[in-house]
């Protein structure tokens, strides 16, 4: 899964897209052809942020509802497999 780190990536890539794209617009002779690309990209990049945090959303959300419902973290039971049981413990989806 991304982190936001991975989505940091992402946004400076659709920033270097629209930079581009508005230095074909004002540069006086218009390639339209490039700007379809260029727009095309756009699109795509933008769809994969979207998509990123669409993700990371749907999986702190389904955190959320484990904990609500009771579910808490699901470990497993220390001791059965030999791992230490410490204060610091983590879950990660």
């Amino acid at each position: 899964m991304a982190s936001l780190k991975d989505t940091e990536q992402l946004t400076k890539k659709l920033e270097d897209v629209v930079g581009e794209l508005r230095s074909e617009l004002t540069n006086g002779n218009v390639d339209f052809q490039k700007v379809v690309a260029l727009a095309d990209e756009l699109g795509e990049q933008a769809d994969g942020v979207a998509e990123t945090f669409n993700n990371l959303n749907d999986t702190l959300m389904q955190g959320l509802e484990r904990v609500k419902s009771g579910g808490g973290r699901s470990r497993s039971s220390s001791g059965s497999n030999g791992e230490k049981s410490g204060s610091k413990a983590t879950t990660r989806s």
